[in-house]
Formats: structure tokens, C-alpha cells, sequence
């Protein structure tokens, strides 16, 4: 019989402001050091994906989003380069409570607006799949599963 596939769940917040979304720039983390990435993080146990998108978005950029205001815009089956499936749930809002600020010196080097369409090179590949699919209107993808199975 086969094993049931064991996930991590990740949920991302995509902040929208005139045609510009919110980066941050990874330090210290040990894990993508040097990338960009949207504000994010794991799913806590008892915690619903939203739930966790108003957490991280408080948490990382210091704003507070009403959960009704945040839209599902996409979801990825990510498998890591190290052969870990992770499941990633993107929200985006464009109305926010507070000024964005890096509230995690300790994670971040920098927080940094960028038109969506001109990522920086240095971008998480897992959240640039993420962001392909929110500009695309495409709901649900795959990232880094055809990598591996053609290596």
C-alpha cells in the first residue's frame, strides 16, 4: 500500500498597493538567506489558513488585516529542492491597517515594494510559482515536482 504524502502548509500574503507588492529580504533565517520572499510562514496547529495570513502579516510587516478583506488567489504543491512537499496557500490584499516596517530584524535585512511584474532576480522560486499563478488568474499549480522527477 502506499504512503500518504506528509506536507508542511505554508501561507503567503501578497500586498497589493499600486501595482506594487511587498518583498522581504531574508537574513538569518538559515533557510533562503539573501531571497526574497512575500511575508509568510508555516501553519500553526489549530490555526486556519487565514488565521495564519492576518498572524504572519502582523507578525513580519507589523499590519493588521481584517480576515474578510484577504482573497484566495492561488495554491501550490511545491516539492523543495531537498525532496520535502510543501503545500502554499497565497492571499492578497490591497487594505491593511498601519505602515508595513520590518518587524522581524532578526529574519529580514530589509522589507522592499516592487512592481509584481519585475521581481528581483533574487526571488524564492516557490514564491515567484506563487506569484506566476496570482497574475495569471490560475488557481492551482505545481513547482519543483518536474525538476525532480526528470533528474
Amino acid at each position: 500500500m502506499a504512503q500518504r504524502q506528509q506536507v508542511t502548509v505554508d501561507v503567503h500574503v501578497i500586498l497589493e498597493r499600486a501595482g506594487q507588492i511587498l518583498l522581504c529580504l531574508r537574513d538569518g533565517t538559515g533557510y533562503a538567506d539573501g531571497l526574497f520572499c512575500l511575508p509568510s510562514g508555516h501553519l500553526d496547529s489549530g490555526e486556519t489558513v487565514i488565521e495564519c495570513a492576518v498572524r504572519e502579516a502582523r507578525e513580519e510587516v507589523g499590519v493588521t488585516i481584517d480576515p474578510d478583506r484577504l482573497r484566495a488567489v492561488a495554491v501550490v504543491h511545491h516539492l523543495s529542492p531537498v525532496g520535502k512537499p510543501r503545500i502554499g496557500f497565497f492571499f492578497a490584499t490591497d487594505t491593511w491597517e498601519g505602515e508595513a516596517v520590518n518587524a522581524e530584524p532578526n529574519k529580514c535585512a530589509r522589507i522592499e515594494w516592487v512592481p509584481v511584474d519585475a521581481l528581483p532576480d533574487n526571488t524564492v522560486p516557490y514564491t515567484v510559482a506563487g506569484l506566476d499563478l496570482y497574475l495569471a488568474d490560475a488557481v492551482v499549480g505545481v513547482h519543483g515536482w518536474h525538476e525532480t522527477a526528470s533528474a
